[in-house]
């Protein structure tokens, strides 16, 4: 299992949010992260609906998708949201969040495989925007959750936020993935689910490199 990384060892928190963030029980974390995915999973044994993999690849890949915005989100939240606990809460689980938007990302995958119960039409299929995209996108989530653990953090030292960096890679392809389904008449859904996180990177780009900045006034002795 991940742990979330430490925060308490980079940043001083106030006495508030330290209690906050213990109560915060980790398992309790995982237990809603991986609630819905169990039922679907129950459903997907349990169901004699012949279309009930059709009926669960949207959910499982829409529940991974909001998961990934979700904790893209954290950092500009928290730049915008100083002190706030909600935002401090998202940063200190982001692991959490990211190995759970890949295991329903995982779900979708399985779910769509079973429902084309064919290699030959997966196969024909790759060619569409809307499927070699995500396909894409599943790979780069393959070695973010494989490297999420604290042993990678260490043994890879800054090579490990090189890798997560493609984080953003995998959001564009998944939006673009979710956007380009049924002739793009998905895009609407899709630009309302991502649209607030594209807000908040244009805010953290206009914070860093954009914003106007006080001029340095040097005094001659």
């Amino acid at each position: 299992m991940a742990r979330a990384y430490n925060l308490n060892t980079h940043i001083s928190l106030d006495p508030d949010m330290q209690r906050f963030f213990e109560a915060t029980s980790p398992y309790l974390t995982w237990a809603v992260l991986a609630s819905l995915g169990v039922m679907m999973t129950f459903t997907a044994l349990t169901s004699d609906d012949p279309r009930v993999f059709h009926q669960l690849v949207h959910p499982s890949g829409e529940t991974s998708a909001r998961l990934l915005i979700v904790l893209m989100m954290a950092t500009p939240l928290a730049m915008l949201l100083k002190g706030w606990r909600g935002p401090q809460w998202l940063k200190r689980n982001r692991r959490y969040l990211g190995v759970a938007s890949f295991g329903y990302a995982l779900l979708h995958t399985i779910f769509y495989l079973l429902d084309k119960a064919s290699l030959t039409t997966v196969v024909d299929e790759l060619p569409r925007l809307y499927i070699w995209t995500g396909w894409i996108a599943f790979i780069i989530f393959v070695p973010l959750a494989l490297t999420s653990m604290d042993y990678f953090v260490r043994k890879m030292g800054t090579w490990w936020k090189w890798l997560q960096r493609w984080t953003y890679g995998a959001a564009v392809l998944t939006l673009v993935h979710w956007a380009a389904l049924n002739d793009w008449n998905s895009a609407a859904p899709a630009l309302v689910h991502f649209g607030p996180l594209i807000a908040l990177e244009a805010y953290r780009v206009w914070y860093w490199y954009l914003r106007p900045r006080p001029a340095v006034v040097s005094i001659a002795e």
